[in-house]
């Protein structure tokens, strides 16, 4: 199981959105230099974070920005914006378990449980951390630099 370079990628932006918003317009360009990364990936997650209502996209000469307080965006609200996972459905369990076999017959009624309370485990945590935390962190680690 891994999440996807989307989830990092997108706490990134949001950051560089914050943190440059008085500077610079945010444009898909100025975010995939940041990050390194084609810009057709970052106007794929523009479109994510602003259908989640994250974000704003003012198109043309306009840029991005975020439209909700930090201390409201939490880690959780990216990753259901980014990531496409179904609810409960963060492990991907193998298609065709062996019937014949007691461990393959059973595999389901042994972890379905268990999954789901790792995944709901998971989903807890990044509901404690915001942008704000992001945001403050950064300022912590930066000091005057930016």
């Amino acid at each position: 199981m891994q999440i996807s370079s989307r989830f990092t990628i997108a706490i990134h932006m949001l950051t560089c959105m914050e943190t440059f918003k008085d500077k610079y317009k945010i444009t898909s360009d100025f975010l995939a230099s940041s990050i390194n990364v084609n810009p057709v990936i970052i106007r794929r997650i523009l479109s994510q974070l602003k259908e989640a209502g994250l974000i704003e996209v003012k198109r043309g000469t306009g840029g991005a920005g975020i439209i909700k307080p930090l201390e409201e965006i939490t880690f959780f609200d990216v990753y259901r914006a980014v990531e496409c996972i179904e609810e409960n459905t963060l492990f991907h369990f193998h298609e065709n378990p062996n019937p014949a076999c007691p461990v393959g017959r059973n595999s389901h009624n042994i972890l379905d449980d268990k999954l789901l309370k790792v995944q709901e485990a998971m989903e807890q945590e990044l509901k404690s951390i915001t942008m704000a935390d992001v945001i403050r962190d950064l300022g912590n680690v930066l000091g005057n630099e930016v």
